[in-house]
């Protein structure tokens, strides 16, 4: 049976380990990763075997998830819905390995600030992906996938609409805590929040919508 974990997946997740494994050889045992700014100083330390396995349980627990979701979904289901889920299964497991690519960076002492600039570009990602879903048009290949149908054109509008004024709105505050520089740690959050909020609250939409 078809799975929705491809083997580019399986890279992306060979990268993030590597990139950890170059980490824990390069960066002292006791390095502790400024996570939040107060003006000058870090109010927020993670220590570094904390801060390192971050990424790869996120990316093995999203690979875990849609290999489960493709084995629930019928060949058929899986064919209408394969070209949505597989590029938001990259950037599930694109993020975090650019993250950790950050880490190593910051923990080398570099002073590129490699995460501040994934922030801007993740920023500009679901901006471009709110404009795509605002203005998308109903067929059978396009938009939102859900478990459940969306019964209407108008349930179709409302549930692109504002799931594309979301995105663009969490594109914004990404974008902003980027700019302000609010620290590794909130940008961490500010990018788990955004990938799950964004489907659930498209998700919760559409359940509303569905039953009005």
């Amino acid at each position: 049976m078809p799975s929705l974990v491809t083997r580019f997946h399986l890279l992306i997740f060979s990268v993030t380990l590597s990139i950890t494994a170059v980490a824990i050889l390069r960066v002292p045992a006791d390095f502790l990763f400024p996570a939040h700014w107060h003006g000058s100083d870090a109010d927020w330390l993670w220590p570094r075997n904390t801060a390192l396995a971050v990424a790869p349980i996120v990316q093995a627990v999203s690979l875990l998830a849609f290999f489960a979701l493709g084995r629930a979904l019928t060949r058929n289901h899986m064919a209408k819905v394969r070209h949505i889920l597989d590029p938001a299964l990259s950037l599930l497991l694109a993020v975090p390995a650019a993250y950790q690519f950050g880490l190593l960076f910051m923990g080398i002492g570099s002073d590129l600030d490699v995460i501040r600039g994934i922030g801007f570009l993740f920023a500009a990602v679901l901006v471009l992906l709110g404009f795509v879903l605002f203005h998308a048009e109903r067929h059978s290949y396009g938009g939102l996938r859900m478990p459940w149908p969306i019964r209407s054109d108008r349930a179709w509008l409302i549930v692109h609409r504002s799931s594309g004024l979301v995105a663009a709105l969490a594109g914004a505050g990404v974008a902003e805590l980027a700019w302000f520089d609010a620290g590794p740690g909130i940008l961490a959050l500010a990018f788990a929040v955004s990938l799950v909020a964004l489907p659930l609250f498209a998700g919760l939409v559409t359940l509303a919508v569905n039953r009005a």
